[in-house]
């Protein structure tokens, strides 16, 4: 077996959607980055990449390159999927926290798991998705920016 951890955080920003998890939360602002800044999937590609000692995401699709300008981070996601599967591992359990004052993501906390699940090609039950506040604390808690921590587990699957 083999755990990774990962962490993204971007800030918010009027004229961008908000994607967290793949899923568009409406919201007057969204997350800017080089890609569709979804929180969520970089720090779950990211978790999958550690896991695996692969490195990072920025170290795959630099925020420099073209090609991933407002990309969909599905993609990031595919590509540590596959080499995932390529290795022989599979995802046991995802457990997913984020933090974001604004919007209040309870409820949706249960469509970003099916989608996250779905993504993964895993069971709903085996994806946790926490959301927290930053408690008026920080850019978090000032409502400047969202940040994900995610955790997986992954098994040979020999």
């Amino acid at each position: 077996m083999r755990i990774g951890s990962g962490h993204d955080s971007h800030r918010l920003e009027t004229g961008r959607p908000l994607i967290i998890g793949g899923v568009v939360i409406p919201f007057h602002r969204g997350l800017v980055g080089h890609s569709d800044a979804d929180v969520v999937l970089h720090s779950l590609t990211d978790a999958i990449l550690g896991a695996l000692a692969l490195g990072d995401i920025g170290e795959i699709f630099p925020d420099d390159d073209p090609r991933y300008k407002d990309a969909n981070s599905q993609i990031f996601m595919q590509h540590a999927l596959t080499r995932m599967d390529e290795l022989g591992w599979q995802i046991v359990n995802a457990d997913v926290t984020i933090f974001a004052q604004e919007p209040k993501l309870g409820s949706f906390k249960q469509i970003i798991r099916t989608n996250v699940a779905r993504i993964l090609k895993i069971k709903d039950q085996d994806v946790n998705i926490k959301a927290k506040t930053g408690e008026k604390v920080g850019h978090i808690g000032r409502a400047e920016a969202i940040a994900c921590h995610a955790v997986i587990l992954l098994q040979n699957k020999n």
